[in-house]
């Protein structure tokens, strides 16, 4: 018997949209809880005058972190 949709690419793509919309749902859940990116600890903000320097270096690790697993996973859910 034949898939329908070829080698299980649509089986694969309705899970990972599924797993994608469960990560949201968690993340609107939690966001009044969330502090937003560029006020964590480890986000230095330099002011003197009318110079201001932002190295939001936590959020960056934080955020290249989280994509770092998501693409991860995906590329081998798709593989």
């Amino acid at each position: 018997m034949t898939n329908v949709f070829g080698s299980g690419d649509m089986g694969k793509f309705i899970i990972a949209a599924g797993v994608f919309l469960f990560v949201l749902g968690i993340l609107l859940t939690l966001a009044p809880k969330i502090p937003f990116p560029g006020r964590l600890p480890g986000d230095f903000v330099f002011e003197k005058g009318n110079f201001r320097l932002f190295i939001p270096l936590a959020s960056s690790l934080i955020i290249s972190l989280v994509l770092s697993v998501l693409l991860t996973v995906l590329f081998k859910i798709f593989r």
